[in-house]
């Protein structure tokens, strides 16, 4: 009896990590998210070094904690390699403040990295004051509502707006500054506010006489409408958001949801986005993918944040008789184009989601849900493409499923840290049908390779860097530290 209770003892600290996180009936200090969390995650078996955490949803905002439970929450999060987030919540600002600031106390004892989620603090620039309304021929303001938010309006009319969100963000900084709190990670989900082009903005747009004084040409140039709006969109990130907290700690990540470096495609389209007839596109098959502005340089933000998602309908896009190839194509697309434009010195911080994203009421049952094989598949690409860490998304719902495919794959990863550390990717091919994938990191003479094939063909296959060339043999669901020939071919 005994040897029985301390075998189920043993395999309860094995998925727990530590059975000192256990809730055992009593409850915890922090929210039943994050002990779901530390429950179903093990510590890593490999270190994670100087490397970025993990960021998971569902790791934010513990609440406020008495220094002893932040520095254990924190400790616990960090032997699994992820980093604890807390939210500059303007809407509950000193209550808000005062739980960050325990947990930041707590990561800068522990040495570990200060995160912070400024969403709520820069919501609205549009804030439904008349004044930024677009203005018609006579005069009347109105509003353009086809992004689901009522008083999206004039792009031009926005800069009274600045002081009011310029403050939040100094109030929270300077409270960190204060305490010589040195932030480390700043990220944003701001994403509906603010001059957009996209669902019915250009014909909002060509209404306003505002807007008609400023862009040129707009009646016929969508181009020069869209750089335009996304010139002062940049503008607004940098002089109300990094601007401020960069000027206090310049040593700080700061980004936003979805702003990234890029070849000026987006190949994807966010829940409250949708294509306009007559603007310019890529089409692959059924998709259109949009020109984009390049924005990311003019915002003064010191990481990417692309966002890699198993959106609904691209899955209809594609005819692709393998179900998975056609969520791994475009999400690869997705991943490889700021893994290849983004320079070595830019991090690239990835937002995930395996679950089928932003699906209709009644939806297609043809539509299949990506297996959790071409996912975990799709998470190592990435990381061999330049995709320094992952973001999880999720609602409560998803989380011990999202998790339970993301983190395993993170922990193994460790085991090449030298490579995630030091090596450069050396291609960003995407296969136009299915076949095989290969993605690889280079370390001198070294690469290490992930090979998955969406075919039977298990033939060596051949990748060539530089003028040198390694045969890749398959390897099932493995990665492969691989040679390169020294003569060449």
């Amino acid at each position: 009896m005994l040897y029985r209770a301390a075998i189920s003892l043993l395999a309860a600290c094995l998925v727990a990590g530590n059975v000192d996180v256990k809730a055992e009936g009593k409850k915890m200090a922090w929210p039943d998210t994050i002990q779901r969390l530390l429950e179903n995650t093990r510590p890593l078996r490999f270190k994670r070094g100087g490397r970025l955490p993990l960021y998971l949803w569902p790791a934010m905002n513990p609440g406020k904690l008495e220094a002893a439970d932040a520095e254990k929450l924190v400790r616990e999060l960090d032997r699994r390699g992820v980093g604890l987030v807390c939210a500059w919540d303007w809407n509950r600002k000193e209550e808000s403040l005062a739980a960050a600031l325990s947990v930041a106390r707590a990561q800068k004892k522990l040495g570990q990295r200060i995160n912070i989620d400024a969403t709520s603090s820069l919501y609205s620039f549009f804030n439904g004051d008349e004044r930024t309304a677009h203005i018609d021929r006579e005069g009347k303001p109105f509003w353009d509502g086809s992004f689901g938010k009522k008083d999206m309006g004039c792009p031009f009319a926005l800069d009274f707006r600045q002081e009011d969100i310029r403050r939040r963000i100094e109030y929270f900084a300077d409270a960190y500054a204060k305490e010589k709190l040195e932030v480390g990670f700043v990220f944003a989900d701001w994403e509906i506010d603010g001059p957009l082009e996209w669902n019915d903005a250009w014909e909002a747009s060509r209404r306003c006489q505002r807007c008609r004084e400023h862009i040129p040409g707009i009646d016929t140039n969508f181009l020069q409408f869209q750089k335009d709006l996304r010139d002062i969109r940049s503008r607004l990130q940098k002089d109300n958001y990094a601007d401020p907290i960069l000027l206090r700690f310049p040593k700080a990540l700061v980004g936003n949801y979805a702003v990234y470096p890029h070849n000026g495609f987006r190949y994807w389209y966010d829940y409250f986005e949708k294509y306009g007839e007559g603007q310019p596109a890529l089409a692959d098959q059924g998709a259109r993918y949009r020109h984009w502005a390049n924005e990311f340089e003019q915002t003064g933000y010191t990481f990417a944040m692309p966002v890699v998602y198993t959106w609904y309908g691209t899955y209809l896009w594609y005819d692709f008789d393998a179900p998975d190839y056609r969520w791994f194509y475009n999400m690869l697309l997705v991943a490889s184009n700021p893994g290849q434009y983004t320079p070595p010195s830019i991090p690239v911080i990835t937002f995930v989601h395996w679950h089928t994203t932003s699906p209709p009421d009644k939806p297609d049952p043809s539509v299949k849900q990506m297996s959790e094989w071409a996912y975990q598949e799709l998470l190592w690409h990435m990381l061999l493409r330049g995709t320094d860490t992952f973001f999880l998304w999720c609602g409560a719902e998803e989380q011990v499923k999202e998790v339970s495919l993301l983190h395993p794959v993170w922990a193994a990863a460790q085991e090449y840290g030298e490579f995630l550390e030091k090596g450069t990717p050396v291609t960003f091919d995407v296969p136009a049908r299915p076949g095989t994938v290969l993605s690889a990191l280079r370390l001198g003479s070294r690469l290490l390779v992930r090979r998955t094939d969406f075919t039977s063909d298990t033939r060596p296959v051949t990748l060539k860097v530089e003028g040198r060339s390694v045969a890749v043999p398959a390897a099932p669901s493995q990665c492969q530290v691989l040679t390169l020939d020294e003569q060449g071919s």
